[in-house]
């Protein structure tokens, strides 16, 4: 896989599983994940997990954690 016309090979390589290997790993990303874009598409939204989640996130030393425990991309 290259990228962005470099010689060099991507370290990143996208698998694509199907929905009856019931990953555990998949469920747990996926019950992250939910919360987080469901804050991200609707912030005015109560979000009783987000809440739970942002406790858990890496913080700076002023306690914030947007753009260090949590990278939003576009």
């Amino acid at each position: 896989m290259r990228s962005r016309g470099c010689a060099c090979k991507s370290v990143l390589e996208m698998i694509f599983t199907d929905k009856k290997a019931n990953s555990g790993g998949l469920q747990l990303a996926d019950l992250i994940a939910r919360p987080i874009g469901i804050k991200r598409l609707r912030p005015e939204q109560v979000n009783r997990a987000y809440d739970i989640i942002t406790t858990k996130f890496h913080r700076s030393a002023n306690g914030r954690f947007d753009g260090i425990g949590l990278k939003c991309f576009p």
